[in-house]
């Protein structure tokens, strides 16, 4: 039987992506996304949680996406593995 495992993102940039190098030379980025949630609690009042997730990019991806995620900016991850 085939299985799926997806994940997506849909947040905030927590912090501005850090580019680095590994020792054989693979490029890969990492930075964090925040994603923010409401939810009335049991006493009737609405409060605001908020999840974080670190991200972490290898090769041509790394270095694309490294140039364009700030603080701040709104993201959208998806990973897609069989």
């Amino acid at each position: 039987m085939a299985s799926l495992n997806k994940v997506m993102i849909i947040g905030n940039a927590g912090r501005d992506a850090e580019l680095r190098y590994t020792a054989n030379g693979t490029a890969q980025s990492n930075f964090s996304v925040a994603v923010n949630n409401r939810r009335r609690t049991p006493s009737g009042e609405w409060a605001e949680e908020t999840e974080w997730f670190n991200v972490v990019l290898f090769g041509d991806t790394a270095e694309r996406v490294s140039q364009y995620v700030t603080k701040g900016k709104p993201v959208y991850v998806e990973e897609i593995g069989r």
